[in-house]
């Protein structure tokens, strides 16, 4: 089943087998935002600050991956909200039993998965389109996740339609995406921007589109046609 969801800012697509893990990942969606709306109110700088930040051990989870992902590549915690949300949200769905499960923040996904699964890149008005990823079944959560210069609301400082970045580890997915993103240079090769993630030793891979474009670094799943469907694009 696949749910549309929206918190505040938070605005998600939920996946799983069974109603009871979708109201699990809302549960821990609901649960993690509080916890960093309050960490925000005790610390307003972590929220505005577009410079990695240190945080003490004694802050919530949520704020030290994000902390620890978007100072690993050179960016404000901020960077990384949308993956580490997503990321707990399936942990959470995980640890309650779900073997399928997925979370689509704006185009940061967090999935865990028993089955093949084709996603979709959405870049905007690039040329490049019905492309997508075979993510196959593992034992292990996997972070897909994409910033866009040119797509939605999130603040970028480079011009792709998409640079997306695979890991493990969610957080630092989208963290990485949002660095990759402000890298992609307005001229000149599209390669120079994977700069700021060959030496992250967590990151899989990652992909840059930009207008008629691509390049991609390191191991991604394999590339596929993908049709895609607007109303499967989280947005608000």
């Amino acid at each position: 089943m696949r749910v549309h969801y929206r918190l505040k800012e938070t605005i998600v697509t939920l996946g799983a087998d069974k109603e009871e893990y979708i109201e699990i990942a809302r549960s821990a969606i609901r649960k993690q935002r509080s916890l960093l709306e309050g960490y925000i109110s005790s610390d307003p700088f972590f929220k505005i600050t577009l410079e990695p930040y240190d945080v003490p051990d004694s802050a919530p989870d949520i704020v030290r991956r994000m902390a620890g992902a978007c100072s690993t590549v050179g960016i404000g915690p901020m960077g990384a909200v949308a993956g580490t949300i997503a990321w707990m949200a399936v942990e959470a769905m995980v640890e309650a039993g779900a073997a399928y499960a997925f979370v689509d923040n704006g185009g940061d996904i967090a999935l865990f998965t028993d089955r093949p699964l084709l996603i979709g890149i959405f870049a905007g008005n690039s040329s490049i389109k019905d492309l997508g990823l075979e993510v196959q079944p593992g034992d292990a959560i996997q972070g897909i996740c994409t910033s866009s210069g040119t797509v939605g609301p999130s603040i970028s400082f480079g011009t792709a339609d998409a640079a997306l970045v695979v890991s493990g580890d969610v957080s630092l997915a989208d963290a990485a995406a949002t660095a990759l993103g402000n890298a992609v240079p307005d001229e000149g090769e599209l390669e120079v921007a994977f700069d700021v993630v060959r030496e992250v030793q967590a990151i899989q891979g990652a992909m840059v589109i930009k207008d008629d474009r691509f390049a991609v670094w390191g191991e991604l799943p394999r590339l596929a046609r993908a049709r895609m469907k607007p109303d499967f694009i989280t947005r608000g």
